[in-house]
């Protein structure tokens, strides 16, 4: 059965499908030879090229999906490479072959927190989807006096330069003086929506932090910059939120223990391995 060659580039892991569809509409993939158009449909045993750079395709049944859940700190890029060096979000992930991480989402550089990356370019396409609705919850600290008129007016709706836009919920978390804590749900991922949300009523946004994406929330132990793999259930749990049938394999040892504070100093560990490393490549650079 044919599909569509945006959703098979995605599955050999190039990038999520709404990525894809530009890289078609730019001319840049070709199908036996051929310049491909958005809307081709392929059987999976052609001679698929991007950039002339023959593409592995990946049947259904061969591809496993894996789900990678990642603590990002404030400073790093939501891109691949970064033309001033600044960090990424892809420079900790491990490496892979035949494939790679896809990130569902972004978050600008000021903000931290839950960042999921996937194999599975469908996944990440359906999950990012505003079609789907999918909650996203973030931890806000806001500078400034915020009223219950402005609370109101959040949860009705703001006129934004992109559309209009509102939180699902707001919650107070307390604070003092100026500066306060909110926690806001979104079921779509703008730029900077949360932001702009806030900044429209005229107070600033001095921290951001995602901490919640659908029902799943940041794992507590988790250490910044550190990443972990999702198990099989959880993995599942993104994948029926979305309609896609069920992964059966995993690369996560089925006696493996979760996170607990051995696993999360080992992280630690890891992620100032990798902090000194870039201390010393950019010291060489200078």
């Amino acid at each position: 059965m044919s599909e569509k060659l945006q959703k098979v580039l995605a599955r050999a892991g190039k990038g999520s499908r709404r990525e894809m569809e530009t890289v078609i509409s730019a001319g840049r993939v070709s199908v036996d030879g051929k310049t491909a158009f958005l809307g081709d449909r392929v059987e999976g045993n052609e001679q698929i090229r991007i950039d002339g750079h023959q593409v592995t395709l990946k049947s259904k049944e061969e591809d496993i999906c894996r789900v990678l859940m990642y603590n990002k700190p404030e400073g790093e890029m939501c891109t691949r490479k970064d033309p001033e060096g600044r960090p990424t979000v892809f420079d900790r992930l491990p490496k892979l072959e035949g494939s790679r991480w896809v990130a569902v989402g972004r978050l600008d550089i000021n903000t931290s927190g839950m960042l999921l990356f996937t194999t599975d370019g469908e996944l990440a396409s359906r999950l990012m989807h505003p079609s789907r609705k999918v909650e996203r919850e973030y931890a806000v600290r806001i500078f400034g006096e915020v009223t219950e008129a402005m609370l109101q007016t959040l949860r009705t709706g703001v006129k934004l330069e992109d559309g209009p836009a509102k939180f699902q919920k707001i919650t107070y978390r307390g604070g003092e003086g100026r500066n306060h804590w909110f926690h806001v749900v979104l079921s779509e991922g703008r730029n900077r929506e949360v932001r702009r949300l806030w900044e429209s009523q005229e107070v600033q946004v001095s921290r951001l932090i995602r901490v919640r994406y659908g029902d799943m929330e940041m794992k507590r132990q988790l250490p910044l910059g550190g990443w972990t793999e999702l198990p099989l259930k959880e993995v599942n749990y993104y994948r029926k939120l979305v309609d896609l049938a069920p992964e059966t394999q995993s690369k996560v040892r089925v006696d493996e223990k979760a996170m607990d504070n051995a696993k999360s100093r080992r992280i630690r560990r890891s992620v100032k391995k990798h902090q000194h490393r870039q201390q010393q490549a950019t010291r060489r650079r200078k």
